[in-house]
């Protein structure tokens, strides 16, 4: 088996000391013709530089942990693979790790990762409210995509404008005259940057409709499951009292209502109008298109790897940084049947 050439094969090639060598190969220190011969005897003889003894030295692995509250989530999904792609694109890589929805196991992949010493970390936090937070912003840079971490006020956030989110739902769905809307939610409860009932109330006041609030099963859930539960909640004996409109506070969970419609036999738009609440990459091939609000993937992505980076390299500040909506209409709405 070959011999892996290492730093001192290196050295005692060119007659100096490893630590020279090892300067001249980071063009630290040196003069040009040392920095030269070093490099081009390197070439040679082959050497390559262990990443696990450079992080060692320089105190950066140049990795990023990614911890998702769960994959099985579409846009979660997509955010785990455009974070890494983006990470990747800086010369990062990334760690991903999934919390398949539980908060327990939330907490022991950050005690794994930790060991892993990345230089960060982008997490989607199923409890942002979770004393661990504090400990590891304290340790490493740290930047939360969804919610603010409350107990961990040196931590980044990226999260969104959902009260004008919403508006822009019920602006539309009271435009094309609908009444009673199915608003469906996750079971978790909501945080401060999500306040769902609140803003559900104030927006149905405002528009003088109707609303149902609908817990629905998390996506780790059987599909079975959900549509199931879905389906029950989308029907009433008396048809004046059925919903018109669902507003879903996920994709998946509009993508979910559809095959609830499909069971029932609602004809979407028709009978059921459907608004989802990311614009995940196929939502224009449900049918006509989803109708969803969209919070711009790359914006949300550039959002949280630019400041965590800056951060990690130039020990830049933290911030929050919120991003706007704008919905994306298509053919999953229209005027209700009754109207």
């Amino acid at each position: 088996m070959p011999k892996r050439i290492t730093l001192q094969d290196v050295a005692d090639a060119v007659g100096l000391a490893p630590a020279t060598v090892s300067y001249a190969l980071r063009g630290e220190r040196g003069s040009d013709e040392t920095v030269r011969r070093v490099r081009q005897t390197a070439e040679t003889l082959g050497y390559q530089v262990d990443p696990v003894a450079r992080a060692l030295a320089s105190g950066r692995s140049r990795t990023v942990a990614v911890l998702c509250g769960s994959t099985r989530d579409l846009w979660q999904q997509s955010l785990a693979a455009r974070l890494a792609r983006a990470l990747m694109a800086e010369g990062r890589h990334a760690i991903v790790a999934d919390a398949d929805g539980g908060p327990d196991r939330e907490e022991e992949l950050l005690a794994m990762l930790r060991d892993q010493r990345p230089d960060g970390f982008l997490v989607a936090p199923l409890d942002p409210f979770a004393p661990q937070w504090e400990a590891l912003a304290r340790q490493v840079p740290v930047v939360a995509i969804g919610d603010r971490l409350s107990r961990a006020p040196s931590a980044g956030s990226v999260v969104f404008d959902n009260a004008s989110g919403f508006r822009l739902v019920f602006d539309h769905l009271a435009s094309l005259g609908h009444q009673r809307i199915a608003v469906v939610l996750p079971q978790r409860p909501s945080t401060p940057d999500r306040p769902a009932e609140r803003l559900v109330a104030a927006e149905a006041k405002r528009h003088g409709v109707v609303t149902t609030l609908v817990r629905t099963p998390p996506a780790t859930s059987d599909p079975d499951t959900m549509t199931d539960h879905l389906a029950s909640a989308l029907t009433d004996p008396d048809a004046r009292k059925r919903p018109t409109a669902a507003f879903c506070l996920t994709d998946s969970f509009a993508f979910g209502v559809l095959r609830a419609a499909n069971r029932l036999r609602l004809a979407v738009p028709g009978d059921l109008s459907v608004v989802g609440f990311e614009d995940v990459e196929f939502a224009d091939l449900a049918g006509h298109g989803l109708t969803t609000v969209s919070w711009g993937r790359e914006a949300v992505v550039d959002a949280a790897v630019s400041q965590l980076l800056a951060a990690v390299d130039a020990d830049a500040p933290l911030e929050t940084r919120t991003i706007t909506p704008t919905l994306v209409v298509r053919g999953t709405t229209a005027a209700p049947a009754e109207s």
